[in-house]
């Protein structure tokens, strides 16, 4: 059985045709039951019994996402999504606070590192948006920021960053860099121990919604200072321990790591092998689809696909439609998502590992037909 047809099959079946995996990927029946258990042991012997029964599947969560990462398993933090983690992050960094990033970073991290009142500064890019890395090098030398924040792969657009050469400039000139991998967890190698790297569980690792992670280099931890509770208080509690909050949806967290141990499993480089070859199969149906321009290169190493309508089309009201009249998913990506970056809103289009060469067939016929109709 195939990677493709082994994640299918530990799946509920999907009604219609789902192209969403970079929004909200589909949870596996083992991720279900293990988040419905522990509902309902907290039902039977209290929420404060069960999370400490569950002590062993979160710490396996937390292992899994350090072999993502390159970083320690006891210094990785659950939380409620990538952007709680950033502002968890960013609200308790220590001095200076300057930040270099991307021109095309997203949106919504750009307003929580205006909220803990970092002053940002554009990377340089080439054409396409992708990180020159000699000319960021130079650049950091010359001024050096108070941290440097990558999204390794953007909201917006299925361009694969040079996460390791960065990651390999910063080290060098002692900057920390901090990874955005709310896309690149379960998609993308992101094991460069970087200072800092913060994602999602919903998308490429398809676990429960409402559960994020972030973790932090030994060094890094060290010299954090955590907003709640006031540092002045001093208590007798590890930083990690500030960081994490207590009253959360365990029962998401542990449907998160056995969302993670699945991946890992399945084998990581084995799942971004398909993933690209599943982008370059996507690319290649939708390349001649009236009224759209397929924004990545054939051979980008990503599953995420993105469309910007050539002849008038409104993504909005074309993904409407394919919910509609063909129960297809996709995601509409407003240009609220870059601000400084997009200009037109587009349509995104992120199958995952068992996405076949007829289902996006029959995606880019129903494509052809909602730019028709709308």
């Amino acid at each position: 059985m195939s990677l493709g047809e082994q994640w299918r099959s530990a799946r509920p079946k999907v009604a219609g045709l789902h192209l969403d995996s970079a929004a909200c990927s589909r949870q596996s029946f083992a991720v279900i039951d293990a988040t419905t258990q522990h509902a309902r042991h907290e039902a039977e012997v209290g929420g404060y019994v069960a999370v400490d029964a569950a002590a062993p599947v979160l710490d396996a969560g937390r292992a899994a996402v350090a072999a993502l990462t390159g970083l320690a398993a006891d210094h990785v933090v659950f939380t409620t999504g990538a952007n709680h983690a950033l502002d968890l992050l960013l609200s308790s960094w220590p001095g200076e606070r300057t930040l270099a990033c991307l021109p095309g970073e997203y949106g919504p991290n750009l307003a929580i590192m205006a909220a803990n009142g970092f002053a940002v500064r554009a990377l340089p890019v080439d054409g396409d948006g992708r990180l020159d890395v000699d000319a960021a090098a130079r650049q950091l030398v010359a001024d050096p920021p108070a941290v440097v924040h990558l999204t390794a792969l953007a909201s917006h657009r299925g361009l694969a960053q040079p996460l390791a050469g960065l990651a390999d400039v910063c080290r060098t000139l002692g900057v920390p860099l901090v990874v955005d991998a709310a896309q690149a967890l379960g998609h993308l190698d992101c094991a460069v121990r970087p200072a800092a790297v913060y994602g999602s569980s919903r998308k490429w690792l398809a676990g429960p919604r409402g559960v994020g992670v972030l973790a932090v280099h030994p060094d890094l931890v060290q010299r954090l200072r955590p907003r709640l509770p006031p540092p002045e208080w001093n208590l007798p509690l590890a930083v990690t321990q500030l960081l994490e909050h207590g009253e959360a949806n365990v029962a998401a967290r542990v449907g998160f790591s056995v969302a993670v141990g699945e991946h890992l499993a399945a084998g990581p480089e084995q799942v971004r092998a398909r993933l690209a070859e599943v982008g370059r199969c996507t690319r290649e149906v939708l390349s001649d689809v009236t009224g759209w321009r397929v924004v990545e290169a054939l051979d980008e190493p990503t599953a995420i696909t993105t469309l910007a309508p050539t002849e008038g089309a409104d993504p909005q009201k074309v993904r409407a439609w394919l919910i509609a009249h063909r129960a297809v998913v996709t995601t509409y990506a407003e240009v609220q998502r870059a601000p400084f970056e997009m200009t037109t809103p587009v349509l995104r289009v992120s199958p995952h590992v068992d996405a076949t060469s007829d289902e996006l067939a029959q995606f880019a016929e129903a494509l052809a037909a909602a730019t028709a109709d709308v």
